[in-house]
């Protein structure tokens, strides 16, 4: 085989069609865009437009509803705690949610730190966060610890 032998397979390339340039071409004249209207126009977004009919979307009926001052917690499961005990990035007798942060294990508090109870628990840590599931709190309880939720101040108004 020489350079000059080199060819694509059969079938591998094909011709860019050449829209408006002329009537051989096959999409010559007005390119494949019928006649007049405003499809034909360039510059045209219409999507979810049906021609004054009201639109799908607006005709289906909506569900849900998204709350504006909802909270919004930063999660943290009690494996996760147990882990950083053990590597001593945590004090195990109090920890509070700026402890949290300072160990790195919370990155930010936004509306406040919520515990879970995935993972196994074995430390007699004393915790004081915004919130816990019931799991949690039983999980902590069970290890011979406490954990605390603190009253969530509300905002006067």
């Amino acid at each position: 085989m020489k350079l000059h032998e080199l060819r694509d397979n059969a079938g591998a390339t094909k011709k860019r069609m050449r829209v408006g340039r002329g009537p051989g071409s096959g999409k010559g004249k007005m390119g494949g865009r019928g006649i007049k209207g405003q499809k034909s126009r360039s510059g045209v977004s219409i999507n979810g437009y049906e021609g004054g009919q009201m639109p799908l979307y607006q005709r289906l009926p909506k569900r849900g509803f998204n709350k504006p001052n909802r909270k919004a917690y930063a999660v943290v499961n009690l494996g996760l705690i147990q882990k950083f005990v053990d590597a001593g990035k945590l004090d195990a007798a109090v920890i509070t949610e700026d402890s949290l942060i300072a160990s790195g294990l919370v990155r930010r508090k936004l509306d406040g730190v919520r515990i879970l109870a995935k993972g196994e628990f074995t430390a007699k840590a004393s915790i004081t966060v915004t919130g816990a599931s019931k799991a949690a709190i039983d999980a902590v309880a069970k290890a011979g610890g406490a954990l605390t939720v603190a009253a969530v101040e509300a905002a006067a108004e």
